[in-house]
């Protein structure tokens, strides 16, 4: 909220972006494409991206056959070529154990060492999600899948985390307790919801410090691109929009280069705060796309390294 009280001390105080040491680590998350001139336009963000020397990236994977060799085809190029670290995701929709194990040797074998362990929702006819409903034979929840994905082997497994409660949990609470039993099961990080508050992180993090839980917390962060799109993502997880975000979007529709810079200075300066709180790993949700989030890292002290260039 405006406060004209405050307005001097912003006035005195030091560029918000200065000095910054670069010393963080990024992710980047993309997801598979359909068709040629989406999968050019997904290599072009990969390959701007890369120079930035991500911790890894992942793509992302839905139920069907179709999305899941695609998911494959993607993940074993970005390795392949790129020479990235890739994590592959993985969730329990619509197969049976020994179908998604088998998956995951095929990964091991393409070279991915690195699963994002999800339960996921069900696909509907109208291309919606629906409630999820186990497979008769299948993992019943991503704790589950965990469990399963280490028996095939000695991956690395990210799970979701949602800082504003996942839709289907009972309870904030009973959303940290299942937390805690995923990573108990075998993950080695937690990746959260995109969030649009600082402070909801922060409170989250309180939250996971008491419930014993002592794996990486890392920020989802989405630079918002459509703000309608972003809407629907955010009813489907749980996330809130705030008021003040969509009065700084009003009025841009049809202005896409204006709309692109107050994307990057609100996901900056969250970021940017998340930093001045100890955060040094980020997570972007590109929607394939690398100009927003190689800005942000820009800004956050991160220049391309010689080695990855």
């Amino acid at each position: 909220m405006f406060d004209p009280a405050r307005e001097a001390d912003y006035a005195t105080t030091p560029p918000l972006f200065s000095g910054l040491p670069g010393d963080i680590d990024v992710s980047f998350e993309f997801f598979p494409p359909k068709t040629e001139k989406m999968e050019a336009s997904l290599w072009n963000a990969i390959e701007e991206l890369k120079p930035l020397d991500p911790h890894f990236v992942s793509v992302t994977y839905g139920a069907g056959g179709s999305t899941r060799e695609r998911t494959h085809k993607t993940v074993a190029r970005i390795i392949a070529e790129a020479g990235l670290p890739a994590a592959a995701h993985l969730t329990c929709v619509n197969a049976s154990k020994k179908e998604t194990q088998r998956i995951a040797e095929h990964y091991w074998e393409a070279g991915v060492r690195h699963i994002v362990a999800l339960r996921g929702d069900m696909p509907r006819e109208d291309g919606t999600l629906g409630p999820f409903e186990p497979h008769p034979d299948g993992y019943a929840n991503a704790e589950e899948l965990v469990r399963g994905l280490k028996e095939v082997a000695d991956f690395e497994i990210s799970v979701s985390a949602y800082p504003e409660c996942h839709p289907d949990a009972q309870s904030p609470q009973a959303e940290i307790d299942y937390l805690k039993r995923k990573i108990d099961a075998g993950a080695d990080r937690a990746i959260t919801q995109f969030f649009f508050s600082p402070e909801t992180f922060f409170a989250f993090l309180e939250k996971t410090d008491k419930a014993s839980i002592d794996v990486p917390i890392v920020p989802g962060i989405l630079p918002i691109t459509n703000v309608a799109k972003a809407r629907e993502f955010a009813g489907q997880c749980g996330a809130e929009i705030p008021a003040w975000m969509d009065n700084l979007f009003e009025g841009l529709d049809q202005r896409p280069a204006a709309r692109q810079l107050v994307s990057a200075t609100i996901a900056a300066e969250m970021c940017r705060r998340l930093y001045a709180g100890g955060i040094r790993h980020y997570h972007f949700y590109t929607l394939n796309r690398a100009d927003l989030a190689y800005a942000i890292c820009h800004l956050l002290g991160m220049r391309p390294t010689e080695n990855a260039a």
